[in-house]
């Protein structure tokens, strides 16, 4: 792939170009990512998982550069670090800029290469974490030491977070630091974090960065069935697992109405622009002729719809079923949990619509609740953060979107910080960056990187 960064490789660029991103600054965000997913920080839910290691690491650069981190924990071996980048001016509100730590499981034995080897092949690194997301850990490490190796200093005080638990339910990560050490993000009003400017390739030549400026509130259910028990051989009304059955299968197939966020709205109508698609009517009041319009539109515009797609409507997808100790015993209870997705402003319908769906003799409660995340389009921020990155990709096209999952930044907003996934990697044709999230083989382009540490630097000074 060849990476167009409209200047040097030092770093230099003309209009605004940043000679501190050097060799070294570049060379620093491939070794961080390497070095970090050589760390095993695999969460496994339920609380089984360490970061610790990995906090030490970043610890240790931070404070080579000058920077002094505090390691938090809520439980031994979960540890945060927290940082605060001294700003130009002291009296301006604050930026956050968080990552996570910790990764999901992987099996080696499926993997190309050992998925914690952090291994540089054919200028690629593998390993668990290359995406989600270790890489984007390392690429601020980079950024910021390379201000401290220059003197450089951002127009308003950083604050650094990496967290724990972010795979999980963040309860020993941001929940743990928003609940108990919420002064160190003191000041903060805007927050960049994953999972967003990544190089989306349509298949038409196009080139398109999405950065999120909304997310789907979580919504993790535990059904429960109730029914009388009795022997298999037996007719049997209240049978729970036909209960449970029902209602799994009522939730698996409904089709939920299109649902138009701000965000979501604004990209549709910037990618019917971009296509040349008639924009459909979307403040129609009749929602089948919405629905109507919006799934033609998502239709016209081919691959740039996955984008869009599952941000239109709430969603409520089972996952896992929990029935039964032995084949002629029918049981007295049965259970189920769905992994739901909630729109802001979506949450009454969805509430409503699951208690229609799961019907008499299923119950059902919340798991696991996060609140869904909308921010500013149309405001400086975003503009930014657009311009940073056309002025290194310049024949691009940067679009709003809406994550279909969530982030740390539900946690933070809880401190009235307004939320972006602003984390840049231009990737080549025929690379799958969202396949890459939990997935087998993730890996990272080094020149991904170098891009991404380039744009960030430039982002981060101007936001």
């Amino acid at each position: 792939m060849a990476e167009q960064d409209n200047g040097a490789h030092d770093g230099t660029a003309p209009g605004g170009g940043a000679p501190h991103i050097d060799a070294t600054a570049l060379d620093e965000a491939v070794r961080f990512t390497s070095d970090l997913i050589r760390l095993d920080t695999t969460n496994r839910g339920g609380g089984d998982g360490t970061e610790r290691e990995a906090a030490e690491y970043v610890a240790a650069r931070l404070a080579e550069a000058g920077i002094e981190p505090l390691l938090l924990e809520k439980a031994p071996g979960r540890t945060n670090v927290v940082a605060r980048v001294p700003g130009a001016d002291p009296a301006a509100p604050a930026l956050l800029v968080h990552g996570h730590l910790d990764v999901v499981p992987a099996d080696p034995g499926e993997w190309q290469v050992h998925p914690f080897s952090g291994e540089i092949r054919d200028g690629v690194v593998w390993g668990r974490g290359a995406v989600d997301m270790k890489d984007s850990d390392a690429m601020v490490l980079a950024v910021v030491r390379a201000w401290a190796r220059a003197g450089v200093r951002p127009a308003r005080d950083i604050v650094l977070a990496f967290t724990a638990d972010e795979e999980d339910t963040a309860q020993y990560g941001s929940g743990f630091l928003v609940a108990h050490r919420p002064e160190l993000f003191e000041g903060c009003t805007e927050a960049i974090g994953e999972s967003g400017a990544f190089t989306f390739h349509p298949g038409d030549g196009r080139r398109i960065y999405p950065v999120a400026a909304g997310e789907r509130g979580t919504a993790w259910l535990t059904l429960t069935a109730g029914g009388r028990a009795g022997h298999g051989s037996k007719i049997n009304r209240e049978n729970a697992v036909t209960r449970l059955s029902a209602a799994v299968t009522r939730i698996g197939e409904h089709t939920w109405p299109v649902r138009l966020t701000p965000v979501v709205r604004a990209a549709l109508t910037e990618l019917a622009g971009l296509y040349g698609v008639p924009l459909p009517d979307l403040d129609a009041d009749d929602p089948a002729a919405l629905a109507a319009g919006v799934d033609d539109l998502l239709a016209r515009i081919g691959p740039a719809a996955a984008l869009i797609a599952p941000t239109v409507r709430n969603s409520a997808n089972p996952t896992m079923l929990d029935a039964g100790y032995k084949v002629n015993v029918i049981p007295g209870r049965a259970r189920a949990h769905v992994d739901g997705r909630v729109l802001p402003g979506g949450e009454q319908e969805f509430t409503d619509t699951l208690d229609r769906l799961t019907g008499p003799g299923v119950d059902w409660e919340h798991l696991h609740h996060e609140i869904p995340l909308q921010a500013p389009v149309d405001g400086p921020a975003f503009a930014v953060m657009r311009e940073a990155l056309l002025h290194f990709d310049p024949g691009a096209h940067v679009i709003p979107y809406c994550m279909s999952g969530g982030t740390d930044a539900k946690q933070f907003s809880r401190l009235g910080v307004t939320g972006y996934g602003f984390m840049p990697l231009r990737l080549p044709p025929g690379f799958d960056y969202q396949a890459m999230f939990h997935g087998v083989d993730e890996r990272v382009p080094v020149d991904a990187l170098h891009f991404g540490t380039r744009v960030l630097d430039r982002a981060l000074r101007a936001l």
